[in-house]
């Protein structure tokens, strides 16, 4: 009769700290391994979101600063909306081969 009542006690998830080291554990492991463009291997993806298409390219190994620089100039070529997320560009509309273009200007290179 004891044991059943050990399975049925009464508490909250957060009040056990797993759940908040499990986050602190999952944020220190992504690298922030800095790169040249040079040695980039970028990737060129398009989804479909709400029946929009979106551009995608990534990932970026450089610092948050030079990031939204380069995609704030990469928005002002395209004529497009766009956001940065992480390392991946995001950008509104079909632009992957403008898209290409700039970039391998810049000095980034590409898979495939």
């Amino acid at each position: 009769m004891a044991d059943k009542k050990l399975l049925f006690s009464i508490g909250s998830a957060l009040d056990k700290e797993d759940g908040w080291h499990f986050e602190e554990e999952k944020t220190s492991l992504k690298s922030t391994e800095i790169k040249l463009p040079s040695k980039h291997f970028l990737v060129l993806k398009m989804e479909k979101r709400q029946g929009k298409p979106v551009s995608m390219v990534g990932p970026f190994f450089l610092e948050k600063e030079d990031l939204t620089k380069l995609c704030s100039l990469l928005k002002k070529k395209l004529g497009s909306g766009g956001t940065c997320k992480e390392e991946w560009m995001e950008f509104q509309g079909e632009c992957r081969e403008k898209l290409k273009g700039f970039l391998v200007n810049e000095g980034f290179r590409f898979k495939g």
